[in-house]
């Protein structure tokens, strides 16, 4: 009998191991997505976006002077919140998508301020076609039509803005360049 119990402990059963498997699995898969997820979320902090010097001394000084750095209700927008989305799917496509543009910086395509700017108009191209895409969704975030009061912006605000919703016209299409500079390419054109 001693025997019998000492060889069923060293010898355990298919369902018991099977269900170490699964506790195992499960806990290690808790420990990824939690990591996982914790890095996405550290990728989406200013901190991140501008410590690479391309970022910090080009579009990050062109922004600490935009409406959406510093403005009276003293609400402020960071990298993320206009350049990706909230929704994990397309997070995830997004991050997909930055982790091409930091090959591009490893490679040594934009890795200095002018070779950064010699490919600005190809880079704010592809942001402006997302955007447009995707019916400015970064924007819509904060920004609503159904929230403003026309009433309290300046009368040329309103009367564009309205205008834009009864076309159905995208932020974007009208606001290129309110937290950067346009191009300079685009501004020869």
């Amino acid at each position: 009998m001693i025997r019998t119990l000492w060889q069923r402990l060293w010898q355990p059963s298919k369902r018991f191991a099977i269900g170490v498997i699964f506790i195992v699995g499960g806990v290690g898969g808790v420990i990824f997505w939690g990591g996982f997820n914790t890095f996405m979320e550290h990728t989406n902090t200013l901190e991140f976006c501008i410590s690479c010097h391309e970022m910090r001394d080009t579009v990050y000084e062109e922004y600490k002077t935009s409406v959406h750095y510093s403005n009276p209700s003293g609400v402020r927008a960071i990298c993320s919140d206009c350049h990706v989305p909230k929704a994990w799917g397309p997070k995830l496509v997004r991050k997909i998508q930055a982790s091409n543009e930091l090959l591009h910086k490893v490679l040594g395509t934009i890795d200095t301020p002018e070779k950064f700017e010699e490919h600005r108009l190809e880079l704010a191209q592809r942001v402006w076609a997302a955007m447009e895409a995707n019916d400015s969704r970064e924007c819509r975030n904060c920004h609503s039509f159904d929230a403003m009061h026309w009433e309290k912006q300046r009368r040329r605000s309103s009367e564009k803005m309205q205008e834009a919703v009864k076309k159905g016209q995208t932020c974007i299409e009208c606001h290129k360049g309110i937290a950067h500079k346009r191009p300079k390419q685009e501004r020869d054109d």
